[in-house]
């Protein structure tokens, strides 16, 4: 199932580590399959306030993208984005290809009932 890694980063400042950062980050994420979905693109606000940049990348899996995120070419450049850029940063599981949504109400309604 995939999976994703999901980053809400506040504005900042251009700098040269963060530059560095963006440059070296794909060589740390492709040996675990994952790849730019969303990369600080523009975003459109329906609801709520939501400033700073999204960055998502997708992985097969939750297992990889945790072994992304705690992979030692990760951590190395970590540093470079988050002395720069403060943000909020989540690995998240997909849902399946037969995700049912009426199943979950189902489900929530008998909790309810229950």
């Amino acid at each position: 199932m995939t999976a994703y890694a999901i980053a809400r980063l506040q504005d900042a400042p251009l700098h040269e580590e963060i530059a560095e950062y963006i440059e070296r980050i794909p060589a740390t994420f492709e040996p675990y399959g994952g790849r730019f979905l969303v990369h600080v693109t523009p975003h459109e606000v329906k609801e709520g306030s939501w400033s700073g940049g999204i960055v998502m990348i997708g992985f097969p899996g939750l297992d990889e993208a945790r072994d992304w995120w705690d992979s030692p070419a990760y951590q190395e450049i970590a540093p470079l984005r988050s002395r720069h850029i403060e943000g909020d940063i989540i690995l998240v599981d997909g849902v399946a290809d037969d995700y049912n949504p009426a199943a979950t109400a189902e489900a929530m309604r008998a909790a309810l009932s229950a």
